[in-house]
């Protein structure tokens, strides 16, 4: 069970199951064999790699949590769907950033990329303020407008840490996890344009691919260590 020979066949053929039944106008199963993806991953995690981080770990079980209610989200209320299934992703990314920054020198980020922390900030702001118009015509002013601020804010605090991280230690490690945050915040994106503006099947199949690539990557970058010459910057 715990061969990662296995596991990466089970991963392929839920992923080939997904494109199957999107393509076949059976979007409650696609929906539902997409959910099964990162669970499988997670459990790839705890048999291949020993030495576990608790913010990762946070990060797989709190987003699989909450890929797995999709399969019963036609049972559950509006409201418990979307408040606890939005608010597991959020805590999700939290943890992850966390994961991320730990690593990082706030005195050394700052002395050295000031002005590149500024663009990444105007820029981020720009990205949640569009994503929030597409939206923002969905949406009830108060809870529901809160959690979307939330959630963009810490989704693209993934991509800003992750570059800055980097930038910072410019080693394998950094990088997969630099190119796994940009897949998933693409995925993302990708997925408000599916749910706001256009349900094509085609924009869910970009979703459910990119998030796949981003999760193997920060899957991969679990088990690399960083060079002793990148943990003693400052």
């Amino acid at each position: 069970m715990c061969s990662p020979k296995v596991l990466a066949c089970m991963v392929g053929s839920i992923y080939a199951l997904f494109v199957y039944f999107l393509f076949s106008g059976k979007l409650f199963y696609a929906d539902a064999t997409s959910a099964l993806i990162l669970p499988i991953i997670t459990i790839a995690y705890f048999c291949n790699v020993e030495k576990r981080s608790l913010y990762f770990v946070l990060f797989l079980v709190l987003y699989s949590i909450s890929d797995l209610m999709i399969i019963f989200s036609d049972k559950l209320s509006y409201h418990i769907d979307y408040f606890i299934g939005n608010g597991l992703y959020i805590l999700a990314y939290i943890a992850l950033t966390i994961e991320i920054g730990r690593n990082l020198s706030l005195s050394y980020i700052l002395k050295h990329y000031l002005f590149s922390i500024i663009v990444l900030f105007i820029l981020n702001s720009y990205i949640a303020y569009v994503l929030l118009q597409i939206v923002n015509p969905y949406l009830d002013l108060g809870a529901e407008y809160i959690l979307e601020i939330v959630y963009n804010a810490s989704m693209l605090m993934i991509l800003s840490l992750a570059l800055l991280n980097y930038f910072y230690k410019d080693s394998r490690k950094a990088f997969y996890i630099l190119v796994g945050a940009i897949c998933i915040v693409f995925a993302e994106v990708i997925n408000i344009a599916y749910l706001y503006v256009s349900h094509q099947n085609l924009l869910n199949f970009f979703t459910i691919s990119l998030g796949l690539v981003g999760f193997y990557f920060l899957y991969e970058q679990a088990k690399l260590k960083y060079r002793k010459q990148d943990k003693v910057l400052n």
